[in-house]
């Protein structure tokens, strides 16, 4: 017979705020809050995509900026409110930008430090607004 089991959160602090592990099962899923702040030097976090991790995020409170590059390599923002959703599947890059200090709920894949930074090959300023 299973059995449930308790989980102890993990708090790691990342250039952009606070991650939360609040859920973990090698294989299958993992869930993470994810406290964004928006005074430097924490605001943004760089152009980046994943290996093979697949996650999808929605933002609970606060705003945010959302980076992704559109198929034609063109580079694009949205400006993400409480209740929106974005699925980031693995290849797709993307950056989220602190406008006001905000909790976020991700769920992926298990995949941990399969990010590849791409910062340098975009310039973030020409981002076209959805």
């Amino acid at each position: 017979m299973d059995m449930i089991e308790p989980f102890a959160w993990e708090t790691t602090t990342k250039s952009w705020g606070d991650e939360i592990l609040v859920a973990h099962a090698p294989g299958l899923y993992t869930g993470k809050l994810l406290r964004r702040y928006a005074s430097e030097p924490y605001h943004r976090a760089g152009l980046q995509y994943h290996e093979r991790k697949d996650e999808t995020f929605v933002l609970v409170e606060g705003e945010v900026m959302v980076y992704y590059v559109w198929p034609a390599g063109i580079l694009r923002r949205h400006h993400m409110r409480p209740g929106e959703s974005f699925r980031v599947p693995p290849g797709a890059v993307h950056s989220v930008e602190t406008i006001t200090d905000s909790v976020m709920f991700e769920a992926s894949t298990p995949v941990f430090d399969d990010r590849v930074r791409v910062e340098d090959q975009y310039d973030i300023r020409t981002a076209r607004e959805d």
